[in-house]
């Protein structure tokens, strides 16, 4: 994990606390519009990514930490398939924990 540049864990609820830092998070891909990928995050919020997706096919979840350029949106500089199954609801709870009591653990 590169420490220089810490990205913040985030579900769609946390993203509108940290526009304009870098972010990370991920969304299970519901579709793509004029450059721009359409998610659902962790928490079932609808979130816009943005930005050049790899060239290989998106899978059903994609981890993509980027600039979060708005409260629903995230600039991406980097995309990772995390396959076709994963559990949202675990990764909600690690967004909560390492956004409150545990925070100094992940950043």
């Amino acid at each position: 994990m590169d420490t220089s540049k810490p990205a913040i864990f985030v579900n769609g609820a946390l993203l509108p606390m940290h526009v304009r830092k870098r972010v990370r998070t991920v969304i299970q891909v519901m579709g793509s519009d004029r450059g721009a990928v359409v998610g659902k995050s962790p928490d079932d919020l609808q979130l816009v990514v943005k930005g050049s997706p790899p060239s290989a096919p998106l899978t059903n979840f994609v981890e993509v930490i980027g600039i979060a350029d708005s409260e629903k949106s995230i600039q991406a500089e980097t995309w990772t398939n995390f396959g076709d199954a994963f559990d949202t609801y675990s990764y909600n709870q690690l967004c909560q924990l390492a956004n409150g009591e545990y925070q100094h653990l992940f950043l």
